[in-house]
């Protein structure tokens, strides 16, 4: 049977818009593994400050490793380590995104123009590459050659969000779309899941230079796979069934991608009240959610002293709360929409605000828990869970405002705020040279006002509607809403 042969009879099993869902979200699942394993691996790759259970019991002491039953070596022994400090460690843990921020607006402008199939495959193979060579360039370029490489890794991914949303706003109708997109961007917390769980048990019993080539290795594999299987919109699908292709022909409107979009209109759109609103939301979220991506599991070992397995363990179980509750606040959101019970914008605002408030309220609560391990990760997994209605709020609103600009709306929000993913492990690093519970403490207050003040501007000035600024001048008529109103006039009657 030929490749081709085989995408089809794979393709008749699910719709093609699931089937596009599916990979979506892996695309996720393997950028987020490759993003986040370094925050596990380089706890075996640094050497552990010298220290004692001091300072009013700051620093809680080791738990003995009940999850090393084949009387292994400890993590440490027999590795290359390094002696990079708390504030060179926070360097190396946010120079990727200093590189994911760049090539935001870049990718969203290609996948607008070219489609989002190869805008975002060649950007995370890019990635896999970079990341199989990361243990080279630590052992012979020190935390310099990790931090351009890791900046690399951040242009290749840096297309991963804007390719994903030109792509779901060509195949996903709106009635779906909470659905479909929570479901996709749901992807990232499953790949901080497997990331942190698989990178720890591969350093409990190898080198940690298999944490990379493990996820590299994976991550091209996804990349073949995606390649066979999908494309950028249903009209250049061979793929696709009639059946779908009517479906989404009357809850879209024109099915191809439109060759003759005019240059995206960034002072209109810099402009938009929504639209600064929504950066403002991404700022606030992105805040929190990557000083838990990049530094839960450092203070799972410098703060609670657990070994190196049970850090990938219990860091990983916030992201399973997340994604599980991210899919389920997805479809209530879709229902209470599609019943007329709450409007869009409301739906929105609502579940962005339960996505930042909550969660900075646990995570103070961990703070204040002391040495109580279970109530710590207890508050971490419920602050992270809630975080998860997030993505029916905030994550899907670019497609709201601009369809026909997702792309380019997606890099901008999402690249300036993957700025704070550079800011927040550099801050960590400053604001915790001892890493004792006190000094974390800071850490979070901070983080939740920075979660009150930004959900009270996203709650002022959001909105669920399509902007004016989405059609152009340049149409006569914005031909994709009038299809989109006949084929609804046609089945409504």
């Amino acid at each position: 049977m030929s490749c081709y042969q085989l995408a089809m009879s794979y393709s008749y099993l699910l719709p093609q818009r699931v089937n596009i869902a599916i990979m979506g979200f892996l695309a996720l699942v393997v950028a987020y593994t490759m993003r986040a394993c370094l925050a596990v691996a380089i706890i075996g790759m640094v050497e552990p400050m010298n220290r004692t259970a001091t300072e009013n019991s700051s620093i809680c002491p080791m738990v003995e490793d009940r999850f090393d039953r084949f009387g292994n070596t400890t993590v440490n022994a027999n590795k290359t380590l390094f002696t990079w400090t708390q504030v060179e460690q926070g360097w190396v843990l946010s120079s990727f995104y200093i590189g994911y921020v760049i090539t935001h607006i870049p990718g969203g402008i290609l996948a607008e123009k070219f489609g989002g199939k190869w805008t975002l495959s060649l950007g995370i193979l890019s990635t896999a590459i970079f990341t199989i060579l990361t243990p080279i360039a630590a052992v012979h370029g020190g935390f310099i050659a990790v931090i351009v490489l890791r900046i690399l890794m951040g242009l290749g991914e840096g297309t991963t969000f804007p390719a994903l949303s030109v792509l779901l706003a060509a195949w996903v109708p709106e009635k779906e779309r909470s659905k479909l997109g929570s479901f996709v961007f749901g992807g990232g917390q499953i790949g901080s899941v497997l990331s942190y769980f698989i990178s720890g048990l591969l350093m409990q019993y190898f080198v940690w230079n298999y944490v990379f080539y493990f996820w590299g290795i994976i991550s091209i594999v996804w990349f073949i796979i995606f390649s066979l299987l999908c494309y950028s919109d249903p009209a250049s699908d061979p793929l696709i069934t009639d059946k779908e292709r009517d479906y989404l022909t009357a809850e879209i409107g024109k099915l191809k991608r439109r060759t003759d979009l005019p240059p995206t209109p960034w002072i209109d759109i810099i402009k938009s009240i929504p639209m600064l609103s929504l950066i403002c939301a991404q700022i606030g979220h992105d805040w929190g959610f990557y000083i838990m991506v990049s530094d839960l599991p450092k203070y799972m070992k410098d703060v609670l002293s657990y070994p190196v397995f049970e850090v990938g363990l219990y860091s990983s179980l916030p992201y399973i709360a997340m994604w599980l509750i991210s899919v389920m606040s997805g479809c209530l959101s879709d229902y209470l929409i599609g019943r007329g019970l709450i409007s869009i914008t409301f739906a929105r605002k609502l579940f962005t605000a339960v996505a930042a408030i909550f969660p900075g309220i646990f995570i103070i609560g961990a703070s204040y828990s002391g040495c109580d391990r279970y109530l710590v990760v207890g508050f971490f997994v419920t602050a992270m869970g809630i975080m998860g209605t997030y993505y029916p709020g905030m994550k899907v609103n670019a497609l709201d405002l601009s369809p026909n600009y997702a792309g380019s709306l997606m890099a901008l929000t999402n690249g300036i705020g993957a700025l704070t993913g550079v800011a927040s492990p550099v801050f960590v690093g400053y604001m915790t040279p001892n890493t004792s519970l006190t000094e974390w403490r800071t850490v979070f207050w901070v983080t939740l006002a920075i979660f009150l003040v930004t959900t009270v501007v996203y709650c002022f000035g959001a909105s669920g509607e399509i902007q004016l600024w989405n059609y152009p001048r340049e149409w006569k008529e914005p031909e994709d809403k009038l299809d989109k109103s006949e084929n609804r006039e046609k089945k409504s009657t």
